[in-house]
């Protein structure tokens, strides 16, 4: 059973450990397993060189350290000592663990745990706030997998109300969530916490959710590897939705290409849970998603590259400059790139004129995700939400229509259109050029400054959503005040295997993330 322990808790045995003081800052201590992929991991389990239970308790002392300067949570599991403990048991009586077990984790805030309350990072539905306790009965598909895959979860990290942010997490009951590079820094969203917990060693690796832009956001701008999947790969039941129907996926954040694809194979595929979920059957690699990954799956490889073609959005110069780079060093691994290829086909004047489609299913969406929460749950209806906490989310106003029959499936028929000429779009370019992947910035200019207003300037959004391809996300290299600079590898629907792959020789080759210094601010 995972229980949560609330973040004030913990911050109150944080604020007795580290006691009062001035405003200051001091630079973070050294961490023993710092970077430390999976395989690393599980090799020195294999040897006897550390068990779980130390692993874990290492995690969550950096954790308790750093925590109160970056608030990446908004529940911890108070049973993640136990589990590891009996991880350790499981492997000394000789039985076959499972393919992430003892591998520290962590889970977005709207993907639901039993024992974890579901806030939708809304304050009404914050108990520590005086609202509602949203308890869910049972883990959703994704969360069974990890756990059934042996790893260890942490807790759950926040995101910004409803996770309708791409940028910060700042209309989060629990706060803003800080980024691991700099403070100073958006931190992306709406995954900013689990952003945060990978790329500041607090976690292994993380559960992302992305709607428009929530998995690649935060990656990117935290110098970490993320993978958002084609649309049905992975089953979204249990996750408090957007656009559930239509949009909304499932994906992993990592420091590594290799361990962002492995734990994609513990939570990809067909669950009964989820009926999208059938078009990912004879879909998915026979090797599973490592299975592609080795140092000249460039090689030979036609790439497209960024323009106006795509999208009338010129890159700043400190933005070109380093695509140009990047650009080079995969010529220098054998791809041949072709400019602009979206060039003279309408693409970019038709996604300004379709809009931003998909999101008509969030109130029966909504509602699904409500009644799969079980009878014993706090509210079970749309109109169960409105009731109790007195109050219409703003998302849910443009849907009045949608609000007077909350359990009526939506007329997805202009989404359908929109998503089918996008992919003959996408289809078309792609056979024209014989091209095996596109290859973008995956922002046109730096991530901003968390106080300012301005939002990340991500280059390929609502494009990849709505087309429902999948995308990986992979750091490369910084800009000079040190904001992180990352490619975004896309495709084809299904082609995950092939772009990680791809994304995997170009990390290999680069190996451009830095750790990030983490520091404890106290005094605020």
């Amino acid at each position: 059973m995972v229980r949560a322990q609330t973040r004030w808790t913990i911050m109150l045995v944080l604020a007795m450990a580290v006691g009062a003081g001035s405003a200051s800052i001091a630079a973070a201590a050294p961490f023993a397993y710092e970077e430390m992929t999976v395989r690393q991991l599980q090799a020195g389990y294999a040897d006897e060189t550390y068990t779980a239970e130390e692993v874990v308790e290492a995690y969550l002392a950096r954790i308790a350290q750093y925590e109160p300067s970056y608030n990446a949570f908004t529940f911890m599991n108070e049973d993640a000592l136990e589990e590891a403990r009996a991880y350790d048991l499981l492997r000394e009586s000789g039985e076959t663990p499972g393919a992430l077990a003892g591998v520290p984790i962590v889970i977005k805030e709207a993907v639901d745990v039993a024992g974890f309350p579901t806030t939708f990072g809304w304050a009404p539905l914050s108990e520590e706030l005086g609202g509602i306790s949203l308890m869910p009965e049972r883990d959703a598909p994704v969360v069974a997998r990890l756990k059934a895959a042996g790893a260890i979860i942490l807790g759950k990290t926040n995101i910004p109300a409803f996770s309708a942010d791409g940028t910060r997490a700042s209309s989060s009951w629990d706060g803003d969530t800080y980024n691991a590079v700099d403070r100073s820094l958006a931190p992306g969203a709406s995954s900013s916490g689990t952003a945060m917990s990978v790329s500041g060693n607090f976690a292994m690796l993380g559960i992302a959710e992305e709607t428009g832009g929530s998995i690649q956001n935060p990656a990117a701008a935290q110098a970490l590897v993320g993978i958002k999947p084609t649309f049905g790969l992975v089953p979204n039941a249990g996750v408090v939705p957007l656009a559930g129907s239509t949009r909304d996926v499932i994906g992993t954040h990592a420091r590594t290409v290799y361990d962002a694809a492995l734990m994609l194979d513990v939570i990809a595929g067909y669950s009964v849970e989820d009926a999208k979920t059938l078009a990912a059957i004879g879909n998915m690699p026979r090797g599973g998603y490592t299975s592609k990954l080795n140092k000249s799956e460039l090689y030979g490889k036609r790439v497209g590259l960024y323009g106006p073609g795509w999208r009338e959005q010129e890159l700043t110069a400190e933005t070109q400059e380093l695509y140009d780079r990047a650009i080079r060093e995969l010529e220098r691994q054998g791809a041949t790139v072709v400019t602009d290829p979206f060039a003279g086909t309408g693409f970019a004047a038709f996604v300004e004129e379709a809009g931003s489609v998909g999101l008509e299913s969030m109130i029966y969406d909504m509602e699904q995700y409500l009644k799969r929460l079980g009878p014993s749950a706090a509210i079970g209806s749309v109109e169960e939400l409105i009731e109790m906490t007195g109050e219409t989310p703003s998302l849910f106003e443009r849907y009045e229509e949608s609000l007077k029959d909350p359990g009526a499936y939506p007329d997805l028929t202009n989404f359908t259109a929109v998503r089918t000429k996008y992919l003959a779009y996408i289809g078309d370019v792609m056979d024209k050029h014989r091209l095996d992947a596109l290859v973008f910035p995956q922002m046109f200019k730096e991530t901003p400054q968390l106080d300012s207003e301005d939002r990340i300037g991500a280059t390929t959004v609502s494009e990849i959503n709505i087309a429902g391809v999948p995308l990986v996300t992979v750091p490369a290299g910084y800009y000079e005040s040190g904001s992180p600079f990352a490619l975004a590898f896309f495709g084809r629907m299904w082609s995950e295997a092939e772009l990680l792959g791809m994304a995997y020789d170009y990390e290999q080759a680069t190996k451009l993330r830095k750790a990030p210094v983490l520091v404890e601010v106290s005094g605020e």
